[in-house]
């Protein structure tokens, strides 16, 4: 039985090895991840519930689960990234989920929380394939640099987070699918020793999250 389920989860990754149009990196896409991980579970269920025959059958539903899963959000990450191309907005796979990393230079003035229009227009692309794709949900976080403290920090990234869930619930995103939360300074993806890595620090992000 262990012999058989590793031999469906091979099956499953065969031919799943592809060159990223980003990275020139040759790997599993996250599609054929879920359907061997899906196809694994599913046979070790099934063979508890059926044998070797609720094996083959559990596999074909779990590879068919994960590869839904891991497909629904890489179509969402290949159309954010044709979308977003050009604007310096970064659309990267985390785990199971979609993140996006807005520069503040497009969405925000200094110690402002009105959305600048080069935010308009990437939110209008956001809003576009998060209406399309709607079983995920977006979670939307606001960070600053270091300069100042907590109590200016926190509350300005709030508001920026607040305006961006605002402004795609009025482009037609269910506002009960969003969250916003403001993070201050934490979480840096730069150095704060400089101006340069500051203003990479400035910036919102959105994880849209798969909730199927």
């Amino acid at each position: 039985m262990k012999k058989l389920i590793l031999t469906l989860t091979a099956i499953c990754f065969l031919g799943a090895c592809a060159t990223d149009p980003y990275t020139g990196e040759s790997k599993v896409s996250k599609t054929a991840w879920g359907t061997g991980i899906g196809a694994a579970v599913g046979a070790g269920v099934g063979a508890l519930v059926g044998g070797q025959k609720g094996a083959l059958i559990g596999a074909g539903i779990g590879g068919a689960t994960g590869a839904a899963t891991g497909g629904y959000m890489d179509i969402q990450a290949r159309k954010l990234r044709e979308k977003l191309a050009g604007t310096g907005v970064q659309v990267l796979r985390d785990g199971d989920n979609v993140r996006l990393i807005m520069p503040n230079k497009i969405t925000f003035n200094t110690n402002e929380s009105v959305i600048l229009p080069s935010g308009n227009a990437v939110l209008d692309s956001v809003a576009l394939v998060a209406n399309e794709y709607d079983k995920t949900k977006l979670q939307v976080i606001g960070y600053t640099d270091s300069s100042g403290n907590d109590k200016i920090n926190i509350p300005l990234s709030q508001r920026r987070a607040q305006a961006v869930v605002a402004y795609l619930g009025l482009r037609g995103v269910n506002t009960g699918r969003m969250s916003a939360y403001g993070a201050g300074a934490s979480n840096p993806i730069a150095s704060n020793a400089t101006a340069e890595g500051k203003a990479q620090n400035r910036r919102v992000e959105i994880m849209l999250i798969n909730a199927q």
